[in-house]
């Protein structure tokens, strides 16, 4: 038996590989390249091209397959390629898997936090409604809709929201790092936005968790149980690194003008997550307060 994995070039994807192989498993990778060898297939989402051959015999898919969404200005081009990327990877995908004769029987489909919009200082846990705005309403909600043809065939469907993932190997950390480590951080906006953070350690560990649970099924937060504000996530930063933080905030309009769009949604706002699926599940995380986490990722 293999577990199929999409996206296993980025971060998050390399990180459950690696677990993945050192646990045991079989690793059979989607490539949109020439496959090199039995342990990856050939896929291309935007044409909608995957055999369903190539998917049978496995007994589970990881899909993590997406467009950055933070590493550029938000431009139409660009917010069109973040939707598309994620809907037609995700119909492409569960297009195969409904079409293969003895396919996986569980799909575990990236998402994220992103679903429950602007929340202020409101917890919200899997059982809340969307949010508004472009990252809720257009990308994560009709993501997410497309694993529904799954769910109706019978397989087990687990949508990952993902809060923001601490690694030093890449997502927003190895940014703000050079600047902290200059003694240069400060909170952003007003800094009362919550983030929702993970450790990769914890990512990891939370995926396979629902990967070996049949029970957990539907969306899952893969968030850590206490949610920091930016203010106190600069403050834990600044700490970790042995710097001092400014006494002035980053003023909202100078993130707007430096990073436009992206910077209302992905940076002045948050999200306050709790991780209720899993803790109910009783999942151990191994990091639940940031700055353990901070040193432990540092």
């Amino acid at each position: 038996m293999a577990t199929i994995v999409t996206g296993s070039s980025g971060l998050l994807g390399s990180a459950l590989v690696r677990a993945l192989r050192a646990d045991g498993t079989r690793v059979v990778r989607l490539v949109r390249r020439e496959p090199q060898g039995p342990d990856e297939a050939f896929w291309n989402p935007a044409e909608g091209v995957l055999d369903p051959a190539a998917i049978e015999g496995a007994d589970a898919v990881v899909h993590l397959a997406g467009a950055s969404i933070g590493d550029r200005r938000w431009s139409d081009d660009v917010k069109r390629e973040v939707v598309r990327s994620r809907v037609e990877g995700t119909r492409t995908l569960v297009r195969a898997l409904t079409r293969a004769g003895a396919g996986p029987s569980a799909l575990l489909s990236g998402s994220a936090v992103g679903f429950y919009g602007d929340t202020g200082d409101r917890e919200v846990d899997e059982t809340s409604p969307p949010g508004e705005g472009f990252l809720a309403q257009e990308v994560v909600v009709p993501w997410e809709a497309e694993t529904t043809p799954a769910q109706e065939a019978g397989i087990r469907v687990a949508l990952l929201r993902t809060g923001l993932v601490l690694s030093r190997e890449g997502g927003m950390l190895p940014k703000i790092l050079p600047v902290f480590k200059m003694g240069l951080g400060a909170p952003l906006g007003s800094g009362g936005q919550y983030w929702s953070w993970i450790s990769i350690d914890d990512w990891v560990g939370a995926v396979l968790r629902v990967l070996r649970d049949p029970g957990l099924c539907g969306p899952v937060n893969l968030t850590a149980p206490e949610p920091v504000t930016n203010a106190e996530f600069t403050r834990t930063l600044a700490q970790a690194v042995r710097r001092p933080v400014m006494p002035l905030a980053v003023p909202g309009f100078v993130l707007r003008t430096a990073l436009g769009e992206f910077a209302e949604e992905g940076v002045l706002t948050g999200q306050r997550v709790l991780p209720r699926r899993l803790s109910e599940a009783g999942h151990a995380f191994r990091h639940i307060h940031l700055g353990d986490a901070l040193a432990a990722v540092l």
